[in-house]
């Protein structure tokens, strides 16, 4: 699966998307975030306050407790503010 990283999360991670083969038992968006932030230092840097972190899956928007089974993007991102 294909994982993309936006704004501040990309700075964080040190890079704008990646490919990664989740684990069996990362089913939720949840889990992949607590899974990615087990990589490196920069993951858990950017994983550290969830709820400033927005995601998608395929595209649409959702929670993390959104299943990623058959998911062929995640995306990362801080929540949009407009003026």
């Amino acid at each position: 699966m294909t994982v993309l990283y936006f704004a501040w999360v990309k700075e964080k991670v040190g890079i704008s998307e990646e490919t990664v083969a989740r684990p069996a038992d990362v089913l939720t968006v949840s889990n992949l975030m607590d899974w990615l932030a087990n990589q490196s230092s920069g993951h858990a840097t950017a994983f550290v306050n969830r709820k400033l972190i927005k995601s998608a899956v395929d595209q649409i928007h959702v929670d993390h407790t959104a299943s990623i089974e058959n998911a062929r993007e995640v995306a990362f991102f801080p929540p949009v503010t407009g003026g």
